[in-house]
C-alpha cells in the first residue's frame, strides 16, 4: 500500500511540474476559444421592406395598411432620408432638417401606391431616386427664396434700396382687399350672364373654363397671357384654334353686356 501510494505522489508531482513549466499549454487544451461567427449587418431597406411595400398595395383593410406602413415601411423611409440629407449635404440646420425629412417622409409615402414591383426594380432604387429629386427640388426652392428676400438693415444696400424696400407693400390694405372681393364677384356675374346667351359647344366649355379660372384665380400661379390660355385650354380640353374662336364670340357678349348694364359700367374699359 505504501508504494502503490509513493508512486501515486511521484505521478501527481510530475504531472503538476509539467503545468507549470508549460501553463499556456495546458490552458489552451482545457479551454478552447471557439471562433466567433460575424454578424451579418441588417439593412435598413433591404429584401423585408421591399415584400413590405408590395404586401402593403395589396392589402384591402386600411388598418392592416397602416400597421404595416408604421411597422415595417416608415422606419425605412425616415432612415432613407435621413441618409440622403446627410449625405448630399441638402441641411445644415438641425430643425430645417426635421422638417425637410419629414416632408420627404411625407412624399414617399404619397407615391406608395406608384410602385411597380412587375418591373423588376426593387423598391430601394426606386424610393432611392425619388426621394433624392425630391429632396434637390426642395433645395432649389429654399436657395430662390432665400434670394428673394433682403433684409433692410443689411449694410450693402444704398438708400434708394432701402427706400423702396419701405415703400414696397406686400399686403394689400383692408379697403383694397373689400374692392377687389366685389369686383370679382361682379366679374363672375358678367361670366354667368355671358353663358346664358351662349348655344355653341365650344363657346360653352370656353365660358365654363373661364369662370373655374376666375373662382380659383387666387391659387393659380401664373404670371402671363400665355399661362392663361394654357390653363383655358386644359380645362375645356378645346384645341387652341377652338378656344381662339370661342373666345373672339365671348367677346363680343361681353361688350355687350358691359355697355347695356349700368353695374358693369366699371369693366367697360
Amino acid at each position: 500500500m505504501q508504494v502503490l501510494k509513493v508512486k501515486l505522489k511521484k505521478k501527481v508531482g510530475k504531472l503538476k511540474a509539467r503545468r507549470l513549466k508549460n501553463p499556456t499549454e495546458t490552458l489552451n487544451k482545457e479551454k478552447t476559444p471557439k471562433p466567433k461567427k460575424k454578424r451579418k449587418k441588417k439593412m435598413y431597406f433591404g429584401k423585408e421592406a421591399h415584400n413590405a411595400v408590395i404586401r402593403y398595395q395589396s392589402a384591402k383593410d386600411q388598418q392592416v395598411r397602416n400597421k404595416i406602413y408604421v411597422d415595417e415601411i416608415k422606419p425605412s423611409f425616415d432612415k432613407l432620408a435621413e441618409n440622403l440629407i446627410f449625405i448630399h449635404g441638402f441641411s445644415s440646420d438641425k430643425h430645417h432638417f426635421e422638417i425637410l425629412k419629414a416632408d420627404c417622409v411625407t412624399f414617399l409615402y404619397e407615391i406608395l401606391e406608384k410602385f411597380d414591383p412587375v418591373r423588376g426594380s426593387k423598391a430601394f432604387s426606386y424610393f432611392n431616386v425619388c426621394a433624392k429629386n425630391f429632396l434637390i427640388i426642395q433645395s432649389k426652392k429654399r436657395t430662390k427664396n432665400r434670394n428673394r428676400h433682403v433684409s433692410i438693415d443689411d449694410d450693402n444696400l444704398s438708400n434708394y434700396e432701402k427706400r423702396k424696400i419701405e415703400h414696397y407693400n406686400v399686403e394689400p390694405s383692408q379697403e383694397d382687399m373689400i374692392i377687389r372681393k366685389e369686383d370679382k364677384e361682379i366679374l363672375i356675374k358678367i361670366l354667368q350672364q355671358i353663358k346664358n346667351k351662349t348655344i355653341n359647344a365650344n363657346e360653352i366649355a370656353c365660358i365654363d373654363a373661364i369662370i373655374v379660372l376666375f373662382s380659383s384665380i387666387e391659387d393659380l400661379d401664373f404670371f402671363n397671357k400665355r399661362a392663361v390660355f394654357v390653363y383655358l385650354r386644359e380645362i375645356s380640353g378645346l384645341n387652341p384654334k377652338q378656344l381662339s374662336v370661342a373666345m373672339s364670340n365671348l367677346r363680343k357678349y361681353y361688350r355687350e353686356l358691359v355697355k347695356s348694364n349700368f353695374e358693369f359700367i366699371l369693366f367697360a374699359t
